[in-house]
This record gives structure tokens, C-alpha cells and sequence, in this order.
């Protein structure tokens, strides 16, 4: 992945099953990657997008 530009990159997360998740809310990883789902294109904010950096505790 590539680097932050201004380094300092803040990710905000509330996915507690990710084991990049913190307590603080926040996302251990410097960048992560956001990908399209497969059922993209329906307008609804859930269906767009997810992190494809996700990792399962």
C-alpha cells in the first residue's frame, strides 16, 4: 500500500471484529484500501464500499 502522503493518517473504525480495530475506535494500520462491493451501484451507503483490509480476529 502506498503512504500517507502528510504522515499522519487518522482512521476512524468501529469494526470491533477486525483485528486491526483498537479500542480507541481507531484502525492500527497506516493506510488501508477501500474496495467496491460486488452489489456497487445501488445507492445505498452499506452496498458502495467496504475495507478490503479487513482481517478477521
Amino acid at each position: 500500500m502506498s503512504q500517507p502522503k502528510n504522515g499522519h493518517q487518522c482512521i476512524h473504525c468501529s469494526v470491533a471484529s477486525c483485528k486491526h480495530h483498537k479500542d480507541d475506535n481507531h484502525c492500527a494500520l497506516d493506510s488501508i484500501r477501500v474496495e467496491p462491493t460486488p452489489m456497487a451501484y445501488t445507492g445505498e451507503a452499506a452496498d458502495e464500499s467496504m475495507c478490503s483490509s479487513y482481517a478477521c480476529k
